[in-house]
Parts: structure tokens; sequence; C-alpha cells
């Protein structure tokens, strides 16, 4: 069919293919072709085509003059494009347009879809009203008005898609206008209702409501439906589901924007989105070259999953390279937490065990068995997932559905019509096109284009490579150029698969019209793993920019321009088909691994300064390059140099890993600490003259520090203390010291030394500009105020924290701070707000496979439910969490504060003497660890308890006592407690005799109170 675009999306526009506007002449034949789109592929009478164009005011003759209005309609056509007045045919009892490319075909098309992408793409169609140029006529009102909803309803759509995805106040802003076109629409005013409401703009929220109750009874005399009124409720209410989520807990679409048509995949698209509902796995298959990666993301694009759909892209390893678990968890954003000893494909599974999403995993086939393993048994344990896979070969799983990924369509002989009808001729006419703008598919190059699509066999990216050379050999030239090209090929390289040989060879031709400067550096930008920057490029190739500028020209070379910085980008084939013709390997991959050395020993510093979020992100944009540097000549220095990088990303494993290759005497000595303290973040027990031993030779005190920092969390505080450097050679380290000594000043309860230090910390960070420093320093500054009451401080800087840490994405500390934020609430009495925190926070450390944040977040879980009289689900909470402590090598640090809330959740249950044996053993744990702020607790645990009242009343005269000297006053929720067993003591003994026994309490120390049971 010829091909003209019609758009009715707006005024009546019509466009060859090329994309040159045709000219349709004078009113009448406007509002004729208006009158057939609007009932395309219909026969329309001749008499409701007079009717509609004259009405009452026919002409003298008005059938001759419907004829001339068709003529002038079929030449305005056929001038644009030859053959296109076929279009416009006469069929009984009048005519009949015969067309698919109109703008609202592909308009409904995408109005179906749920994503933000599709339904954005849609909007993206309008351009004015529909019909805009005709729309006072009868004949397409009812038509304007039904596209007209559609859109209505696709807005509404796109803002619930946007909502999802967390853009709340994005989405308040865009709909405001909406709203006030559309005043009376409920379904934009409930969706603009959530996003001010989540936005923080609760007010507004319910001004618009009053404003859409208001116009509903005086222009209609009705009132809101029951859905908008639920939602009022709900807002009034407060209700938690309607709040913005946490960023990590947006749904995630890590798909790549569209930047041009897939073209001929249409029935293929169709057939993919109904199987994958359907199929838990489901791997496209072919030849490299087929397109399998664009059509697996855009089929991806069109479904809709609750936890969205993420684009995995093993092209970056290695071959056989087993790391396919973590470059999955890398893509998801889950980084490894201090204290883990989970596997990545353990930690895979359990980020993903309750999730609902697709997973497409691109390029298989070279690390074709450990993906295998993988996505078996990420099918058996995680029930809510679907995988789509593209390979040169099968996984080989059981219930795998294998879907071959076809060339496109080739034209069987060069008529015009026929090859238009081509799929692989629309391909290469279309990046043709692009490449010289006056290059169009007519009757003089039809049969060129048939012979050459069907010597490239329908290969989408042979066809792209041949389109590029149009410019400068015509595309006859090109195909008598490939004729050659094949020939030589295929009696050369009778064992490569006759599809690989067609590919071979456009990538062959391609290479010979190089000059061998360029080839060289072409073989060389092969080294590279998932791209490259300009820099990289010129260091390690040896080249400049000009050369690479004539690469990318000759589509050898893919300029990626969507990051913070430009990249260079083999495609796959070109890249394996320079490699083998790399002739200086060794050298060049000797100043890979150079340069990446040099790049990481740059950023290491960076790190920790006001550059740091930049460096973080230029160091994740070259993991793939940094991970061959380390193989291929980088070693133990480059790990060293990546040490910090891996701590701060939460990628312990892979740190210990490469920190187990040997090196020189200077790099083991470097070396040393940091695989220390790695091994107690994870969890292993090391001896303490071990960890002596291998900070002692720290040249710099970074490392020493990781290490000593490392021991806190094992509860070792004196061993700690020890190993911190006291002759800090720079301001960092001086900062980090000083905030691992606010750790062990909280949890000793020292409040001089805990503000002496975090504050002194947290200026020295604010000074460097590092914003991880602040953010740890911070977290210790408000555990200060929240021992000292000061909770509303303390919460604002716990949201100022958590703030920072979803700017760099440490998702475990994002954890904690949601965690501190559910323990303010709870200490505040806000139990409701406290649960919800906490069941974010613990929801995300279980995606994040974090024990640290696990553990805060489920303490918070239990308080928030004892405190709120949950006394069943605080107790499952709390007991859990009582025995991980008493199973640590020494006590954990939250022990003593987990079973005074377990005794407080059994004393209130009926169980006293299972409660004082539990306040008892949390006395003598916080003995142990001689800190007496938590022993303060436990005393008024005893005191609730204990039968005798006269030594209960003792008791909480010494725990009072206690508060005073440790300046730790209780919080709201912690003196109901204290209030309700007072009350009680106070109703059984008497005013005046609680009073003297609360005053003889209060002389005896914490131990000599507890000597009194």
């Amino acid at each position: 069919m010829t091909a003209v675009q019609f758009g009715v999306l707006g005024p009546l526009a019509v466009t060859t293919d090329a994309g040159e506007p045709v000219v349709v002449p004078g009113t009448k034949v406007r509002a004729l072709l208006a009158d057939l789109l609007v009932n395309r592929n219909q026969v329309v009478s001749a008499d409701r085509l007079i009717d509609d164009l004259w009405g009452e005011d026919c002409p003298a003759n008005p059938a001759g003059a419907l004829q001339v209005r068709v003529s002038q309609l079929r030449k305005a056509l056929n001038d644009a494009e030859p053959g296109a007045r076929e279009l416009v045919e006469s069929r009984a009892p009048g005519y009949l347009l015969r067309v698919d490319a109109v703008d609202v075909t592909r308009f409904d098309e995408l109005a179906r879809c749920t994503d933000v992408e599709r339904l954005t793409e849609a909007l993206a169609l309008w351009r004015g009203e529909a019909y805009a140029d005709v729309a006072d006529a009868e004949f397409v009102r009812s038509e304007a008005t039904r596209l007209a909803e559609q859109r209505l309803a696709v807005h509404e759509r796109l803002a619930e898609a946007r909502l999802a995805r967390g853009e709340h106040d994005l989405v308040a802003a865009d709909l405001a206008e909406l709203v006030t076109r559309h005043p009376l629409r409920e379904g934009l005013r409930a969706v603009q209702l959530r996003a001010l409401y989540a936005a923080g703009r609760q007010s507004e929220a319910l001004d618009s409501y009053a404003d859409l109750r208001d116009r509903l009874a005086e222009e209609l005399g009705l009132d809101p439906g029951p859905e908008l009124v639920a939602l009022h409720r709900r807002i009034l209410e407060q209700d938690a589901a309607l709040s913005a989520p946490p960023k990590a807990a947006v749904i995630r679409t890590s798909l790549p924007a569209p930047l041009d048509e897939l073209v001929g995949r249409a029935e293929a698209l169709v057939e993919l989105g109904e199987l994958l509902p359907r199929q838990r796995l489901v791997t496209l298959v072919g030849p490299g070259g087929v397109g399998k990666t664009r059509l697996a993301v855009e089929t991806a694009r069109s479904q809709s999953l609750p936890d969205g759909v993420q684009l995995v892209e093993l092209a970056p390893l290695p071959a056989g390279d087993a790391l396919v678990a973590e470059q999955v968890l890398a893509a998801l954003g889950s980084y490894e937490a201090a204290g883990t000893s989970m596997s990545p494909a353990d930690r895979l599974v359990t980020t993903l065990r309750h999730r609902h999403l697709l997973l497409v995993l691109d390029n298989c086939e070279h690390v074709i068995d450990p993906v295998a393993e993988l996505v078996a048994r990420l099918l058996r344990e995680v029930p809510g997932l679907r995988v789509l896979a593209t390979s040169r070969e099968p996984l080989g799983l059981t219930g795998e559905l294998l879907w071959e990924v076809p060339p496109l369509p080739v034209p069987d002989d060069g008529d015009l019509d026929t090859v238009r009808r081509s799929a692989a001729a629309r391909l290469f006419a279309a990046r043709a096109a692009a490449q010289q703008r006056g290059f169009r598919l007519d009757g003089q190059s039809a049969a060129a284009v048939a012979q050459l699509c069907r010597r490239l066999d329908g290969l989408p990216l042979a066809l792209e490579l041949a389109a590029t050379r149009v410019r400068a050999l015509g595309v006859r030239g090109v195909v008598e150029r490939l004729d050659d090209r094949f020939r030589l090929l295929t009696t050369q390289q009778r064992d490569v698969p006759p599809r690989q040989r067609t590919l071979t060879a456009v990538i062959g031709w391609s290479w010979d019209l190089l000059d061998e400067t360029d080839r060289v550096v072409l073989a060389r930008l092969a080294v590279f793993r998932d791209g490259c920057t300009p820099e990289a490029a010129e260091y390690v190739c040896g080249t400049d920019l000009d050369t690479l500028a004539r690469l990318v020209d000759r589509s050898l070379v893919v300029l990626d321009d969507s990051g913070a910085d430009p990249r260079y980008r083999l495609l796959e084939s070109v890249a394996a088909f320079c490699l083998d013709r790399l002739t200086d390997a060794d050298a060049v991959r000797t100043r890979h691994a150079a340069y990446y050395t040099e790049l990481a020993e740059r950023a290491d510093p960076e790190l920790r300064g006001a550059d740091q979020q930049r460096w973080l992100a230029l160091l994740d944009a070259e993991m793939a390059n940094l991970r061959s540097a380390l193989v291929h000549g980088g070693g133990l220095r480059l790990a060293v140099a990546l040490s910090w990088y891996w701590h701060l990303r939460g990628r312990l494993t892979e740190a210990r890993r490469a920190l187990a290759v040997p090196g020189d005497l200077e790099q083991e000595t470097r070396a040393a600490p940091w695989r220390v303290g790695f091994a107690l973040s994870q969890g292993e027990a090391t001896e303490p003259d071990d960890v002596r031993a291998a900070v002692a030779a720290d040249p710099d005190g970074h490392a020493a520090w990781f290490a000593a920092n490392a021991v806190i969390e094992h509860g070792d505080l004196a061993l700690a203390a020890e190993l911190l450097p006291t002759a800090t050679v720079d301001r960092w380290t001086e900062a980090a010291v000083l905030t691992s000594l606010a750790h062990i000043a909280h949890a000793n309860g020292d409040q001089t030394t805990l503000e002496d230090t975090a504050t002194r910390s947290a200026a020295l960070f604010a000074d460097l500009g590092d914003r991880w420093g602040r953010l740890r320093a911070t977290e210790w500054v408000g555990g200060l105020a929240d021992m000292r009451g000061e909770h509303e401080r303390a919460a604002a800087l716990h949201r100022e924290g958590l703030r920072w840490a979803e700017e760099l994405a440490l998702w475990p500390q994002v954890c904690a701070e949601l965690s501190w934020l559910a323990w303010l609430a709870v200490q505040t009495r806000d139990y409701a707000q406290g649960r919800e925190l906490a069941e974010r926070a613990y929801a995300l450390a279980v995606e994040q496979g974090s024990p640290g944040a696990l553990v805060f977040a489920e303490m918070s879980l239990g308080l928030a439910a004892r405190r709120d009289g949950k006394l069943d689900l605080a107790v499952t909470h709390l007991s859990h969490l009582a025995d991980l402590g008493r199973g640590e090598s020494q006590p954990a640090l939250y022990l003593p504060m987990v079973l005074v809330e377990l005794g407080y959740a059994l004393e209130q249950g009926g169980d006293p003497d299972a409660a004082l044996a539990l306040h008892v053993e949390a006395f003598e744990v916080a003995a142990a660890m001689a800190t007496m702020r938590d022993a303060v607790g436990p005393l008024e645990g005893m005191a609730a308890a204990v039968r005798s009242p006269e030594v209960a009343a003792r008791l909480l005269g010494a725990a009072a006592a206690a508060r005073l000297a440790t300046q730790s006053p209780a919080a709201p929720a912690e003196r109901d407690d204290v209030d309700r067993v007072s009350d009680r003591l106070r109703a059984e003994l008497g005013p005046q005799r609680f009073d003297a026994l609360l005053a003889e309490g209060a002389k005896l120390s914490p131990s000599e109170a507890r000597a009194q049971l």
C-alpha cells in the first residue's frame, strides 16, 4: 500500500512517508477527506457525502460536484506519492478510503497500555482538538467527542501510572490546568486529590474536594460519587496508604526510552504480549543482529506488573562469568550491607521473593550456564517472577517457551507496492532517509532495495549498516559491493552458520572501507566492556576525537549521550568481529588496566569530598571496565583503590573476592586492613590479634579506621576504641574516627563525649563536603537528641539523613533512617505512624538483605505493637530479636532494650514472673556492658513485675535517680509505663508511704536496687 500518513488529532494533516506535507486544496476537499477518515475502510454513500458537505445548500449537480472533489483529492495524494490515488476507491453506492496509517489508530493502540512511556507517547500524538479545522461539521462531532473523552481517560491513566512511580509533585502540577478545564470530572479530581496529598499538600487536596462538591451541587444538584467521598474520608483520617512511598519502594521500570520506531514487529509484539502473562519463562532466540534485544524491550514495555519491569544487560560480563546474580542485584539497586553473609543468589531470592515483576535478561549466550542455574532457582522460589530472556541458544529449562525471532520479511520481487509492504524494505528506507534526506523508496529504487533486502536476509543490523552507505554509494552501489563481499566471505568461512555469515559479511565490508588507522582504533575499542568515555578511548586506543567521530559517522561505533557523560559503544557483533582482528591485544589490555587503575586511584579521595555523588556515578558507569581491568593487570593495587567505593555501594562479597588476589609487599600491607574490615562487616569472627596486626601497618589511616569501625558492630567496644587511629594524617580520617567514637559513646550512654564527637565530626564532614560522612555523623547527633528527649529535633535530623541516603542510593542506610523515625514516632506515642514507618523499613531491609537494618526495623515494629496494645504481635517480634541478640559472640548492644520491652509485654499479658526474669536478665546484660543508661529500663521493668509493692516503689526511686544522673529523661511513651505502675503502687501503698519508699530508692545505686529482689 502506498505510504501516506494521515493525522486527525488536531487540524487535518497529510504527509508522505518521508514526512513531507501534502497540500489538500479547498475547504470542501478537506471536508471530504475528513468524512472519509471518520469512516475509514468503510463505504460511505454518495448521498451521505453530499449531505455532509453541502447540507441544504446543494449545488445544481450534486453528484458531479462530489465527483470533482473526489478527483481533486486523488490528484493531491498521487502528486505527493505515486499510486496514492488508489487509496480512494469508488465502491457502490459511494466511496471508500482504504488506509491504516492514521494517527488515531496508533493512539487507540497506545491508549490500551498502562505504562507511563506508552501513555505519554499516546498524548504526544495530539496537536490540538481532534478534527480541529472541521470540528463544527455534524459528521465529525460524535467521533471528535469520543476521542476527546478517550484523551481525558488517557490523561487520568497516565497520572495514575506516574503516581505509582512516585511522581506525586509533578502530577499535582500537571493536573491543575486539566482540572480547571474539566472541573466536574470526578476521575481527574480523584487523581489530583491523591497527588496533592502524597505531595504533602493536604489542605489543597481538601480545598479541591470542597470546590467539586460545591460545583456539583450548584450546577447539577448532585453529590460527589461514593469513591470520591471515601477518598475524602481517607484524606481526613490521614490514611498512611495515601502517602508517598520511599524512593526504593517505588515501582521501578528500567527500560530505555525508544529512539526510533520498531519496524516490522507489530504481529510479534501482539503474540509475545499475549504469551508473557501465561508463560513464566520466554526466551527469544536467533542469530546476532536479528533484533532480539529491541523486540524484548518493546514487548516488556507493554506489560503491566505491580513491581514493574527490570532490564538486566548481561553483555558487560566476560564469557563464562558466574557473577550473573550480582549483575541482577546491581540492576535492581540492591546493595550488600554490612553483617550479611548470604550469597548473591540468596540475596537475590530474598530481594525478589515478594515481588511481582518481569525480569528481562539480555544477551545470555556467553553466560548461559550460570544464567540457566539462576533462572531455574528464581522460578522455583519467586512465584511472582516472570523472565523474558534473549540468547543465541536456549536456556534448556523445564517450562521454557522458545520464541525464535525471524528476520524481517523481504520482498519477493521489485514491484513498488510489494516492496513497500515488506518490513525489511521499510526499515532500510527509514534508516537510509535518515542518512540522506532526499532518499525515497519509489519506482526507481524499489528493485535495488528488494535485491538488497534479500541479499541481507532481512537482518535488521545488516540493513541498518548498509543504509549508512547509501549517501556515498547509492542503493545500486551498495548492492554491487555486497554481492562481491558475500561471495568472498561465504567461501572462506563455511563453519559459520549461514545467517551469521551474512552479518559477518556486512561488518567485514564496513571494516574494509576503513583505512588502516581507523581499523586499528576500532579493534582496540573492542577491549572495553559496556562502552567507554572519549578520554578512555583516546588513552587506551591511542587515537583522537576526529577518528572516533569518523567511526560514529560510519555506524560502527555508537555515541551514547543518554547519561551524565557521553560514551562510545560497539554493537555486540561488531565488537566480536573486531576482537578477532586485534593484533596487539596484550599491549592494549595493559593500557586498559593502567587507565582504570589510575582512574580508581584518582576517584578514591574524591569519594570522601564534595564531588562524592558524581564520582560514585562515574565508577558505577565504569564498573564493567573496572572488573575487566582487575583480571587483566589491575590486580591488588586496583582492588585496594576500589575498596571504599565497594563499601559505599554495599558490594562486600565482590570486594573480598578482588582483595583476595596476591600482590607485592606494599600492596599486601595496604590490603590487609581492608580484608579484615570486610570480613568483619560480613559477620565473620576474627581474632583480635589478627585485627591488630592488619591495622598496625596501614599507612594513611583510612583502612585502619574501616577495620576498627567494623569491630563496633560485633559489640567489642573496648577493642574498637583501642584500634581507632589516634594520630590521624588527614581531616577525613579525623572526622571518621570521631563518628566511631560517637557510636561508642552512644552505646555507653556517655552524652558528654557523644555530643563532643558527633558535633565535631558533623562539622568536619560538612566542611569537607562528604555527604556520606555527614549522614553518619548526623545519625549520632540525632541519637543524642533522642537521649535528651528532644524528639522533634531528632526527627528533623533523621529526616534530613533519610534524604541524603536516598540521594546517594544507600538503601541499607535508608532502612536505618526510616527505623530511627519509626522509633521516634513510637517514643512520642504516634504508634500508627511508627508502625507504618517500621513496616516500610522492614520491607526495604528484607529486599536489600541487610541484617542490621532488619534488626532495627523489627525492634521498632515490636515496640510499636507493644505500646499500642498488640501484645501477641509484640511478643513474636521481640522474642525473635532476643534470640538473635543472645546468639551473638558478645551480647548485642540492643539486647537490654529488647528484653525490657518483651518483659513489659509478658507482664501486661498476665505473666509477671516471666517478665521479672527478663528484666533481671536485661539488667545483668547492661551491667556486663557497663552501660548505666541501659540499666534504667530494666529497673523500671522490675518495678512493674515484682510482687512486693514496697520493693517496686524503691526500684522506681532508684530508676528515677539514675535517669537524672545519666541525663536520660523518659520519653512520653516510656513515662506511660512508669505512670501506670506508679498509679497502681500509690493506690496500694497510699500516697505518703509511696513517696517515702520512692525517696528511699533514690538513695540506692542501680546495683543496690537490683539487690532488693
